[in-house]
């Protein structure tokens, strides 16, 4: 009869745990990159965004605007709030309207808006029946958040970067929007192009040969007095007013730099091109939209609020925390919406500045306008941190 070891049975049996141990390891799954897009996820934001969420060394504190996003339903544009290095609000500021898409952008934008601050670094999930939007959404989306970080060429509402990139008020021309992105650096535009141009037909003949020329014009001249294209001529004033808007603004620090490309030429009075479109004529300080100046101020622009009879947007300026000009970048037009508009944004702008805040009276005749110009007020001032 063999003598048991019992030693031995101890290594054994450890050796055997080790064993099993090891091939658990070896064996374990990697995690599916895919999954997350089988699951109807949207494309998972870059490296630069991700730190900027986490809050990392390269993040940007500030308001940025995204890129506008053309869908087959129409256009999408986000903004977000970065703060702390995380996303703290999101806003679009475009969104398909019009028939049905009413109906599908206002019950998706909210829980997009929601996916935003809750899920920044991870991608965000396609909102079921809005693919269209969500995907449009989710690229402006990664846009803004690229803005936020601070490597170089960074941009955005931080205005520290060395270089701005701004995009100006889109403006409503007989045959389509226009809105013109510019570049600058050292006080001078470095690089312009158009965000949007009237399309369709003969437009596209006619903005394929003005656009390009246009943008070359902008990037010589330094400034929005610049010539208008033959035969483009609705398209060139469009471009001008749009470019004049994304001059308007570039962080007062930058434009100080060079020979004022920011400022408007001498026969015409800085902001005029962003209070023409909603005929305020208020004059903008220069400061970027979102951004803060020395004084406590700066210059903020609301999201855009949609009405029965159209869309309302508004921008502020404040000076020691005060409101000192008001202005609306988009109001009602078209039919009788051009005479209601024409009276009563005046009156709102001039109660914005009296009342210094959110809470200005109803004009009369104008519930609607006034219910749009309320709400987008108080965006800003949420911005500002009023």
């Amino acid at each position: 009869m063999k003598k048991s070891h019992p030693f031995r049975r101890v290594m054994l049996a450890s050796a055997a745990t080790v064993s099993g141990i090891v091939l658990l390891l070896t064996l374990k799954p990697s995690s599916d990159p895919g999954s997350a897009r089988a699951a109807g996820a949207l494309p998972q934001q870059t490296a630069p965004a991700q730190e900027s969420a986490q809050g990392g060394a390269s993040v940007k504190d500030g308001t940025f605007t995204g890129d506008t996003i053309q869908t087959q339903y129409g256009p999408v544009q986000v903004r977000v709030t970065v703060s702390g290095g995380k996303i703290t609000k999101a806003d679009a500021l475009q969104a398909p309207k019009g028939g049905r898409s009413d109906q599908i952008s206002g019950d998706a934008i909210p829980k997009l808006n929601k996916e935003a601050i809750a899920s920044g670094t991870e991608g965000i999930d396609a909102i079921s029946g809005a693919s269209y939007t969500s995907a449009g959404y989710g690229k402006s989306l990664q846009s803004a958040l690229d803005k936020a970080s601070a490597g170089p060429g960074a941009t955005g509402g931080g205005g520290g970067a060395q270089a701005a990139t701004v995009t100006g008020d889109a403006v409503d021309t007989q045959y389509g929007p226009v809105q013109v992105r510019v570049t600058v650096s050292g006080g001078k535009i470095t690089k312009a192009e158009a965000v949007q141009q009237p399309k369709g037909g003969r437009s596209d003949q006619i903005s394929g040969d003005a656009v390009p020329k246009l943008n070359k014009e902008a990037v010589a001249a330094g400034s929005a007095n610049i010539d208008a294209i033959s035969g483009a001529s609705y398209t060139s004033a469009g471009y001008k007013k749009s470019l004049q808007s994304a001059l308007d603004k570039i962080p007062a620090a930058e434009a100080d730099k060079g020979k004022g490309a920011g400022a408007a030429p001498a026969d015409q009075p800085a902001g005029s091109a962003a209070g023409s479109a909603a005929g305020s004529g208020a004059a903008q300080s220069g400061a970027a939209a979102g951004g803060a100046t020395s004084d406590g101020g700066g210059t903020y622009t609301g999201a855009v609020v949609q009405t029965e009879y159209g869309p309302v947007q508004v921008r502020v300026t404040l000076t020691k925390g005060r409101i000192t000009s008001a202005s609306a970048v988009q109001a009602p037009k078209g039919g009788r919406s051009d005479q209601v508009s024409g009276d009563a944004i005046p009156k709102l702008n001039q109660e914005a500045v009296t009342v210094g805040d959110g809470d200005i009276d109803a004009v009369s005749g104008a519930s609607y306008t006034s219910a749009g110009y309320k709400k987008s007020l108080q965006s800003a001032l949420d911005q500002a941190g009023g």
